[in-house]
């Protein structure tokens, strides 16, 4: 599901980094990182985005770790809401998509 919904956003790439993990990219810039087994992503948010998903109960979410002081957050995914997920990532392909490529993709909903 994630990496459907992540390559429907406009201009989105997947490309194979470090030989074991899958990215997610805008015009190269990256937005998700899988885990090496497929079982958790890092996906770029705000530090008040990942604030709010830490204090969510269902511990799906943790600091990423690397780009976690940035706003990054760890998904594991078998643990969090679909709907929440493909909302993240969307929300992470804003954050790294350039602001024209966004305000067309806004336009187009």
């Amino acid at each position: 599901m994630l990496r459907a919904h992540a390559l429907s956003l406009p201009e989105a790439t997947e490309v194979v980094t470090w030989e074991v993990h899958n990215t997610y990219r805008v015009r190269n810039k990256i937005f998700v990182v899988m885990g090496e087994d497929g079982t958790t992503a890092s996906i770029k948010a705000t530090p008040d985005e990942q604030r709010a998903l830490l204090a969510d109960p269902s511990a799906a979410f943790a600091v990423a770790p690397h780009t976690g002081r940035f706003g990054w957050v760890l998904v594991t995914l078998a643990k969090a809401d679909a709907g929440q997920v493909k909302e993240l990532v969307t929300d992470g392909w804003r954050l790294t998509a350039p602001k024209r490529l966004v305000r067309v993709f806004d336009e187009q909903k």
